[in-house]
């Protein structure tokens, strides 16, 4: 062996015993981690996350996976010449857009993942929230500002809903036997519809009704930024709220932030916000002390 192949797998080897203290901390629990943006559509990218999902479970954590699908449902409903439109970032769903995502979530993201799973090695189970009463939704409740009037008005959003309560049973067995659940975020109401849910808030959801130790949203940005542009890398549920008061979090990284108070509020341990287009940013967040992405868990 030469010698940079010997400095090549002492490497290796210092990096894994650098792990073994998470390993061994985490070993038995509940990692819920939710994949989507534009690394859903790299098929490098989406090799990386099944390899990353796999090994967790090779080390004794039971990885949950909830998948998005936003663009894919964008690009099934052009194809079926089927217009949309959106309030605050959700769909307005009626019936047949409600079907073609669950056709689309459920059927081909869902499949696929569980085929990426599988050809790292892994055994996934391809679900939705309807399985086995995972998840019950209820209806999403929206108002919007009329721009003549100024007045608030109630805006039906048609099929989106938000889980109103989260039944584990599935999860925890198919876990215990072995298998990797990858979940897609459609629920059924007590009213009998299907209703398409954000992913960010199933995946949080399902983590705080898991007790998880960790809820991972993959974002399409390396987490929350301070006004000068750098990464911060801790923050609890106080440090959010005055970050959202003085503007340095706006846009889109509101709601995920406020899935991620909800999740550890509700019983997760901490919740991260990393970027997903990084190969293996998650095993760099958890399993190295140097870290990666935002980790957000309450203070004290």
């Amino acid at each position: 062996m030469s010698d940079s192949d010997q400095k090549r797998m002492l490497s290796k080897a210092e990096t894994l015993i650098e792990a073994l203290p998470y390993f061994q901390r985490y070993a038995g629990r509940t990692f819920v981690v939710k994949y989507g943006g534009h690394a859903m559509g790299d098929e490098n990218a989406a090799k990386d996350f099944a390899q990353d999902i796999v090994l967790l479970k090779a080390v004794g954590i039971n990885p949950v996976v909830v998948h998005g699908g936003g663009p894919q449902i964008g690009d099934m409903l052009k194809r079926l010449g089927v217009e949309s439109s959106f309030v605050d970032g959700l769909r307005v769903t009626d019936k047949q857009t409600a079907e073609i995502a669950e056709m689309v979530l459920s059927g081909a993201i869902n499949k696929q993942l569980v085929g990426w799973i599988a050809n790292a090695g892994g055994k996934a189970i391809g679900i939705s929230g309807k399985d086995g009463g995972l998840v019950t939704a209820t209806k999403v409740e929206r108002t919007a500002k009329d721009p003549e009037s100024n007045i608030e008005r109630a805006v039906d959003l048609g099929f989106v809903g938000e889980p109103a309560h989260v039944d584990t049973t599935i999860l925890e067995t198919a876990g215990a036997s072995g298998m990797i659940p990858v979940v897609a975020p459609i629920g059924a109401g007590e009213d009998g519809h299907t209703y398409n849910i954000n992913a960010d808030t199933m995946a949080g959801a399902i983590a705080a009704a898991l007790g998880a130790a960790r809820l991972f949203l993959l974002t399409d940005v390396s987490g929350v930024l301070d006004k000068d542009g750098e990464l911060l890398t801790d923050l609890t549920p106080d440090d959010i709220a005055r970050l959202r008061a003085d503007g340095t979090i706006s846009g889109g990284m509101i709601p995920k932030l406020e899935t991620c108070v909800h999740a550890v509020e509700g019983g997760c341990d901490a919740a991260v916000v990393l970027d997903g287009r990084v190969p293996h940013a998650m095993l760099l967040e958890f399993f190295t002390a140097r870290g990666a992405g935002t980790l957000i868990r309450n203070g004290g």
